[in-house]
């Protein structure tokens, strides 16, 4: 049978080597994606809080946070819904930074970051620290909008993007894994995209 080009798609030669396995690449578009309400949060309320096991909890408030030494990421994000943004740009400070004030203990293994709404989500200590995570407030060059989680959201670019998660208000440092709202919905417990680690048993 004749086939065209076109009929076939693109081939895996044609492939962007930077797409995960089951991801598209959303190009100019940056879906919107959330389970609840999308809240109003001023900077003259928002705090960012690490408790749990550490020596020395800690709150930052909007101006004492952005008073911290910057730092960016540019690069990708890949979301669990199939979708990849490629060369963007965040700004704010490493969550090395926020863990070295507090002091982790040493039987902190893992993390809650919990959200104002209420919103958290699970992740082992190791894949927030060593520059590998950051709560930002700038997106691109702009302001992190309410919708992507706005005033600050945790970025955890690495992992699905369910684990960035918005609104962010803290990290609660454990000595044990415990599911947030979606791992307790049928997500992964990591959600690493090069493994396809969507869905509990994934």
């Amino acid at each position: 049978m004749a086939t065209t080009r076109g009929f076939l798609g693109r081939s895996r030669a044609q492939r962007d080597p930077r797409l995960p396995p089951g991801q598209y690449d959303a190009r100019d578009d940056w879906p919107v994606l959330h389970a609840e309400a999308t809240p109003r949060i001023g900077t003259e309320r928002w705090t960012f809080t690490v408790e749990g096991l550490v020596e020395n909890e800690v709150s930052w408030t909007w101006d004492e946070i952005h008073a911290l030494p910057p730092s960016r990421y540019a690069g990708a994000i890949h979301c669990v819904t199939t979708w990849s943004k490629f060369d963007m740009t965040f700004d704010g400070v490493s969550v090395d930074t926020l863990l070295a004030a507090a002091g982790p203990l040493p039987t902190a293994t893992h993390v809650m970051a919990v959200s104002h709404t209420g919103y958290t989500t699970n992740l082992p200590l190791e894949d927030v620290t060593d520059g590998k995570a950051w709560v930002v407030w700038d997106a691109d060059g702009a302001p992190l909008t309410t919708e992507h989680g706005g005033p600050a959201r945790l970025l955890v670019p690495h992992l699905y993007f369910w684990k960035s998660a918005k609104w962010v208000s803290g990290l609660r440092l454990m000595d044990h894994d415990e599911q947030g709202f979606w791992e307790r919905n049928g997500y992964h417990d990591r959600g690493d995209p090069w493994q396809e680690q969507r869905y509990q048993g994934d």
